[in-house]
This record gives structure tokens, C-alpha cells and sequence, in this order.
């Protein structure tokens, strides 16, 4: 995500640190390999720990334009963002991957990015590209959304809740874990949720109630699904008490794909009215080095073949129209058709007061 971030529920299945995902270019692809001045056959990706795309849909990009990507992972996706806010101008990549519609303006209003018209653009959803400048290409959008744990409802004869609403009733007192909304991306797209859902004058009411119905809160996404709740592998492992956790509406099937045995239903459950939608954007960032290179990567990812690449492998959804999903991704995850969110205007304006509000409601 992520760390989440980008898309925490990758933190399953992708490996850390820098790592050359594609084989050497060979030269013989287009000129782009080495019109930029510098002569480098590499790309560099900077990204949060979630990135993760299987080596033949990068080794096609290797082919097809002959650059090798290298990643460049750097924690979650606030800490990753804020290392190339402190070397912004002598970057240490070329494209910068996974901030999302909660940050953005904060990479933005930092000059980070370089102005790029990415190729395919006119194939990506109503509603994703919000900077009309072009200094950043919507990848992926991933709903936050409380997940619960579907045998703990069945043994208790409980239904599971279903809006924001539910999660103040007493039959879920002491139920629910969340993310630190100052530290963790899902949970400050959660707490961005309850603005959406519960108004600017009604959300601190809100988490008012929520916290005497005994919400807990912990630093981030994987001490929330691995360690507290019920309802996941890790939490089953370490005998976790909470049914209910924040997550993402992609989380179940996680649950599936990396069981063994292979369960015919998903072990967990999404609470679809209690959803935030996120966008993650990735832009040429300013001062790069290979800056051919990075436009040819911005292109590539919205293309059809990382588009269809990324639902198994950092479990968000495509942004361009014409790109289809997997059948264990459709079968198992849950699709969110109108969740709420805020205008990134509104949250650029207004995050850092609402963040502090919360701390001062939620944490002291």
C-alpha cells in the first residue's frame, strides 16, 4: 500500500529492498534506450514496499522498449514520499510510484514531478486523473474498507456490520482495529471515510462514539491484519481477537490466493458501506537522470499488460476501461461501486487539521 500504502495487503508477497526486475536491454529496442543524454539502459522506479509486478510483464517492457527497470523501494508510501521531498531536484530515481489522492498535493506543492501527457491516457476511468497539468498518471485505484471475519460472525449468530454507522451499535464493542490515521495509509483513508460519510460538522462526534465502543488503534496496516485480526492467516497464527479490521475491499482474496489448501469460499468478509476509495499516481520526477526512459515506464504502466498484471500482484484495480480482471480476483474481492471520498482540493486544505483533531479525539 503497505507498510500499505500503495496497496498494503502486498506486504504478503512482495520481497524488499532494491531489486533489478527485468533482464538487461539488449540495445536493439527503441531509440528511447538511450536518447536521454545520459546513455542509460536502466529506468529507475522509486516506489512504497507494496510495488510488486511479476518479471514477464516487466521483461516485456524490456523488450518492447529496451530498458530494464530497476525498484527502488523505500518503506511506506508517506515515508517514500517524504525521502524524495528531501532530495527533490537530484532525485533518486526517474519515476516515483504510489502516491495516492490523500498525498498527492503534498508531491505537488513540492515541485516533485515534471509535466508528462502519459500514452493511453484517453483510455483511463472518469474520475482518476485529477491534475490537469499531466505532472502525475493515475496507476490504480484500491478501496479501504473494514473487513471482517466471517467465522467469528457465524459462530456468534452476529451479523457483521455494514456502514459506519453499524460500528458505533454495542453488539461490535471492542471489535474493531485500526491504523494510526498520522502514520498509516488506510487509516487515514478510513478516517477520511468518516469525514465523507459523517460530514465535516459530524465526524469527530463520530469517533467520539467509536472510540467508547472500543475501538483499538495500532501503528499501521500490518500489525492491524497480520497480529490483531481473527479473521487472517497471521492473525489466526498469533490468536488474534478482533473480527473487524481496516483494510481493503481487495483483502479477501489474499486470504485465498495464499492459503494451502486453496478455500472454496474467502475467510474473510467487506463491509461496503464503510468504504474510501484511494488513487495511486505515478510521475516522471524532476531532475531525473533517464528522463526518456522514466516517460517510456509511465506509458508502459498504463498500458493493457501491467494494467491486467497488477490485480494478482499488488491486488488494486486497473484504471484503463478495456482491461480485464482475474477470475479468483473477481470471485473473491468485492467490488465498491460508488464509496465515498473527499476532493483532493478539500483534503489538501484540510488534512493536517483533521489528522491533528483525530489524534487529540482518538489517542489521548
Amino acid at each position: 500500500m503497505n507498510t500499505t500504502t500503495k496497496y498494503a495487503a502486498t506486504a504478503l508477497a512482495a520481497a524488499l529492498g532494491v531489486t533489478v526486475l527485468a533482464g538487461c536491454g539488449s540495445g536493439d529496442g527503441p531509440a528511447g534506450g538511450a536518447s536521454d543524454g545520459s546513455g542509460s539502459q536502466t529506468v529507475t522506479l522509486v516506489s512504497h514496499d507494496s510495488f510488486n509486478a511479476s518479471d514477464k510483464v516487466l521483461k516485456a517492457f524490456t523488450e518492447e522498449t529496451g530498458y530494464t527497470v530497476k525498484v527502488l523501494k523505500s518503506g511506506d508510501a508517506g515515508a517514500a514520499l517524504n525521502q524524495e521531498i528531501l532530495t527533490k531536484g537530484s532525485p533518486r530515481g526517474d519515476v516515483f510510484f504510489g502516491v495516492d489522492n490523500t498525498l498527492l498535493s503534498r508531491a505537488l506543492d513540492n515541485g516533485l514531478f515534471t509535466a508528462y501527457e502519459a500514452k493511453g491516457l484517453d483510455r483511463v476511468a472518469a474520475g482518476t486523473e485529477t491534475d490537469e497539468k499531466h505532472r502525475v498518471t493515475p496507476v490504480d485505484t484500491g478501496d479501504i474498507c473494514v473487513n471482517y471475519d466471517k467465522k467469528y460472525f457465524a459462530d456468534k449468530k452476529l451479523a457483521p456490520p455494514k456502514t459506519f454507522q453499524d460500528l458505533l451499535k454495542p453488539a461490535y464493542k471492542n471489535l474493531l482495529v485500526t491504523e494510526n490515521a498520522a502514520s498509516s495509509s488506510p487509516g487515514l483513508g478510513f478516517l477520511l471515510g468518516t469525514i465523507a460519510a459523517e460530514g465535516e460538522d459530524g465526524y469527530e462526534a463520530y469517533w467520539k462514539e467509536l472510540k467508547a465502543n472500543g475501538v483499538k488503534v495500532v501503528d499501521g496496516w500490518e500489525q492491524a491484519y497480520n497480529e490483531e485480526f481473527s479473521g487472517s492467516a497471521g492473525g489466526r497464527k498469533a490468536d488474534a481477537d478482533r473480527p473487524l479490521v481496516v483494510s481493503y475491499a481487495s483483502s479477501p482474496p489474499v486470504e485465498v490466493l495464499y492459503a494451502d489448501p486453496q478455500p472454496k469460499q474467502a475467510p474473510t468478509g467487506v463491509a461496503t458501506g464503510t468504504c474510501f476509495r484511494q488513487t495511486e499516481y505515478a510521475g516522471l520526477l524532476t531532475g531525473a537522470k533517464n528522463e526518456a526512459g522514466g516517460k517510456a515506464l509511465l506509458d508502459f504502466m498504463i498500458g493493457k499488460a501491467f494494467q491486467e498484471d497488477m490485480p494478482l500482484n499488488m491486488f488494486v484495480n486497473p484504471v484503463v476501461e478495456d482491461a480485464e480482471l482475474p477470475a479468483l480476483f473477481t470471485e473473491f474481492g468485492e467490488s465498491v461501486q460508488t464509496p465515498p471520498t473527499v476532493a483532493p482540493e478539500k483534503i489538501t486544505a484540510n488534512r493536517e487539521q483533521w489528522i491533528q483533531s483525530w489524534q487529540s479525539l482518538v489517542l489521548k
